[in-house]
């Protein structure tokens, strides 16, 4: 399996748990802050992960170019 193709999974697997973790957040009731923590840090890191992997996948298509 080449970069690209492992960059692209990647990104797809970070936006699937990115938007899992806003679903999440917009569906659970806030009763407490200790359930908001694990829908929070989905997104977040998720979102984190997607940037990364976008950069990278521009990175280096920029290199074939």
């Amino acid at each position: 399996m080449d970069k690209k193709t492992k960059l692209i999974i990647g990104l797809n697997g970070c936006l699937i748990v990115c938007l899992f973790g806003v679903y999440r957040l917009m569906l659970e009731v806030p009763s407490t802050v200790n359930s908001l923590i694990i829908p929070i840090v989905f997104s977040v890191t998720g979102f984190i992960g997607f940037v990364g992997n976008l950069i990278e996948l521009k990175k280096l298509n920029s290199n074939f170019s």
